[in-house]
């Protein structure tokens, strides 16, 4: 089945999700998912639980209820085998390997392809998607600024030809220019067959430039549907974006 026959349908199922730390719980019967071909925003304030949420479905933290991706539980994964399925994950603060090159990082995000023969196209691919990566590929990633290390971070994602490219704050602390270049290029991987679920407390942003979206508050979904109709309901205007 081709990636346009599957549009529409589940790629990522969350149901009844609860998980914490230490006996301390954070996420409540978290349920949601998250279809083939689309952007997903997942929004919240800080504190609400997306990243703990994402280190559940990576396998990072244990978990309670199901998740489902491809077709697959993910419950009895370690995090490689996660990976390996196809659901990669750009963290929070790009966690870079910072003394070594960028054309480095970008080969890490591949160290699990046994396509060795195609991961110097996908290297090149990078390279046009994000030129500035191009020009710095011999540059320390630890030496680039923030827009470039979070363009370094998701084209190291990327080299792991993902299903599901899940990104935990992608905006933060970048200039608006930097933000908007970023966008542009999920809209791009989209229509490549990547489908991405984008975790942001920027509210705004990240359902503008989604299909559809949901809310999280205190580790429960609270909002959910089409992006703009998120955009547009007098709860969420009022509660997030200050309208």
């Amino acid at each position: 089945m081709r990636a346009s026959d599957k549009a529409g349908e589940a790629l990522l199922a969350v149901t009844d999700l609860s998980a914490g730390y230490g006996g301390m719980p954070v996420l409540r019967d978290v349920s949601l998912e998250v279809r083939h071909g689309e952007i997903l925003a997942l929004v919240g304030s800080n504190g609400a639980g997306k990243t703990t949420l994402l280190r559940a479905l990576s396998r990072m933290i244990a978990s309670d209820g199901g998740i489902r991706f491809a077709g697959r539980d993910l419950a009895p994964m370690t995090p490689d085998e996660v990976f390996g399925a196809g659901l990669v994950q750009v963290p929070e603060g790009r966690q870079l390997f910072d003394r070594m090159t960028v054309e480095d990082n970008l080969l890490m995000g591949a160290y699990r392809r046994a396509d060795q023969a195609s991961v110097r196209g996908d290297l090149e691919r990078m390279y046009a998607l994000f030129p500035r990566l191009g020009e710095r590929r011999r540059q320390l990633a630890g030496s680039m600024s923030g827009g470039e290390q979070q363009m370094c971070a998701m084209a190291r994602g990327l080299m792991a030809k993902p299903q599901l490219l899940m990104i935990d704050e992608m905006s933060l602390g970048l200039a608006p220019v930097i933000v908007e270049q970023l966008m542009e290029v999920l809209a791009t991987i989209r229509t490549e067959g990547v489908t991405v679920l984008l975790v942001e407390q920027d509210i705004h942003l990240a359902l503008s430039g989604a299909d559809r979206g949901y809310v999280m508050e205190t580790g429960a979904i609270v909002h959910g549907g089409d992006a703009k109709a998120l955009i547009d309901d007098p709860a969420v205007r009022k509660a997030y974006l200050g309208l």
